[in-house]
């Protein structure tokens, strides 16, 4: 990262107090950032010094502080996490002994959650509360307000051998495991550098202290060892364990994907007609109608990120968030995109769908039907295990670089099975540094686009899952890889050039639209909402120009 964009990412934690210091608040940054920072400013003759005692932010606020999150945590029930926290602090020990750690620190707080089965409301659109965790090869600590933990989560804790403590008591914890010689696994990328440099600090205090004890002949045994705390700076384990998603969670996806298929069938079905009467409409307003439609469906716990509801050129902005005083109306002269997604009981939903509620020009067909040809390549890809998502990028860019077109952001993240709608460890994308290999089990978007600036935006995502395909050859000896589909709901085929398709493609769409009329029409009680989904999954043919 460039030092400059460092910096100003860092405004609001660090004061520049002499011309060679700089202040940070160390529980804000990973221990990484901390130290790439550190690095940065030396180059300038400047210093890093940490905070420890005090915060600068709480120092501005003083007592207009809000007050944090107290909302209560609730148990994720084993029939959607589908393996219980003791299998799962098991496989986590085992990890750890081969690592030669005693412990490990987690403080990603959807690693904490999916550890625990358990599931919070202290982060808006993520099911996860602030917490820390401490596993060792012979308990667990968790350590969170103790007023948003019921009797029956303070009973599942219990049984899976985990103890309750302090929020604030991470430090006091980190320095007693350092005395006691622990040799404590940290992923210094996600964990923050006050945790980090408590450890590191207390691992001094300790040395210290047995070469004192040395010197008059005295002699440190822990553990029948003489050696003293040292961490173990690796990858977390879970970060892996959590995009490989079981049975369980896979078809809590399919599940929520469905009724979220309903929901939105409801939706544009209600917009196409309101459109079509020319109700005034604003970005906000048809936002806020999806939300009132996906309510409605079993399990809606919120959504998943803010919605993405943008028009003609404010489709072109790819984070684009309406308001209700700047934002534009929805109309049937422009492109509109809509990308937006839920957060269920049983999991997590993610779709974008661009469509045009009256006649698109030549140009924005052809660019729809190149970033479509894209995302079909992809979605028929087809892979040796092992191969990591970069290598994938470029299938569903191709048809666009045939033309000159490109797209700025990667095609495809990571999703949670009813937690964070962007998880790692692995991706789909150009930023060819992330080797992790698809593996069987992950969820991933599908989600070339086509932004023209000041006109227009495109962009058609689906979720999809990682399975194993049967292939004639297994060459090498490996298994070969390829995607299923969780989303399902219609493609606008008005916006489609059926002259650019070939005939696989017009293939591959006709068979997803039976899929969708198949497993989404039973859902639909309302009469309207069930004839748009009819009128929008009818077969394409070559000489088909429209359909409605």
């Amino acid at each position: 990262m460039e030092s400059l964009q460092l910096l100003n990412g860092l405004m609001m934690s660090w004061l520049l107090v002499a011309e060679s210091a700089l202040i940070l608040e160390q529980f804000l940054f990973s221990s990484d950032a901390a130290e790439e920072l550190k690095g940065e400013i030396s180059k300038k003759n400047h210093e890093l010094v940490y905070l420890h005692s005090i915060n600068l932010v709480d120092e501005i606020w003083k007592e207009t502080r809000p007050e944090p999150p107290m909302k209560p945590v609730r148990v994720h029930d084993l029939k959607y996490a589908g393996v219980d926290v003791k299998s799962k602090l098991s496989s986590l020990r085992s990890e750890l002994r081969v690592a030669g750690a005693s412990a490990i620190v987690i403080s990603m707080l959807d690693e904490v959650a999916w550890l625990l089965n358990l599931r919070g409301n202290d982060v808006p659109h993520s099911p996860v509360m602030y917490a820390y965790l401490i596993v060792e090869i012979d308990g667990a600590k968790l350590f969170i307000d103790n007023s948003k933990v019921n009797p029956e989560v303070m009973a599942h804790l219990k049984d899976s051998g985990v103890q309750l403590r302090p929020y604030e008591a991470i430090l006091s914890e980190i320095e007693s495991l350092a005395a006691q010689g622990a040799q404590i696994w940290f992923d210094t990328s996600s964990v923050n550098a006050a945790i980090v440099n408590t450890y590191r600090s207390a691992c001094d205090q300790y040395l210290r202290k047995v070469a004192s004890k040395n010197k008059s002949g005295a002699s440190e045994r822990i553990n029948g060892r003489t050696a003293g705390p040292t961490g173990v700076y690796r990858v977390s384990p879970i970060s892996m364990a959590k995009a490989v998603k079981n049975k369980a969670e896979l078809e809590g996806m399919q599940s929520s994907h469905l009724r979220d298929a309903a929901a939105l069938s409801q939706f544009w079905a209600w917009l196409e007609e309101e459109i079509s009467k020319n109700v005034v409409l604003t970005e906000v307003d048809v936002a806020d109608k999806l939300l009132e439609f996906r309510e409605k469906q079993y399990g809606f716990m919120d959504t998943s990120f803010d919605t993405i509801s943008g028009s003609g050129a404010n489709g072109a902005v790819i984070h684009y968030k309406p308001e209700p005083e700047s934002c534009s109306v929805v109309d049937a002269e422009n492109l509109f995109l809509l990308d937006s997604g839920a957060q269920y009981i049983d999991g997590t939903t993610d779709i974008t769908r661009t469509v045009h509620f009256g006649e698109p020009t030549s140009r924005q067909k052809e660019c729809f039907t190149r970033v479509l040809q894209g995302h079909i390549a992809l979605d028929q890809a087809v892979f040796p295990e092992n191969t990591p998502g970069f290598v994938l990028d470029a299938f569903a860019r191709s048809s666009l670089w045939k033309v000159g077109l490109d797209y700025r952001h990667g095609t495809g993240h990571g999703v949670g099975a009813a937690l964070n709608v962007h998880e790692g460890p692995h991706s789909i994308s150009f930023r060819f540094g992330n080797l992790t290999p698809l593996q069987k089990g992950m969820v991933v978007s599908n989600e070339p686009g086509y932004y023209e600036d000041h006109s227009f935006g495109i962009r058609i995502e689906n979720l999809v899952y990682v399975k194993e395909v049967n292939t004639p050859n297994r060459y090498g000896g490996i298994a070969y890889l390829g995607f299923e589909k969780l989303t399902y709901v219609p493609i606008q085929s008005k916006l489609i050039d059926l002259t650019l398709l070939s005939t696989n493609e017009v293939n591959w769409l006709n068979e997803y639209h039976s899929q969708v009329w198949e497993k989404v029409s039973p859902l639909l009680e309302d009469d309207s909402a069930s004839q748009w989904l009819w009128n929008n999954t009818r077969p394409l043919v070559k000489q088909d120009l429209y359909l409605t």
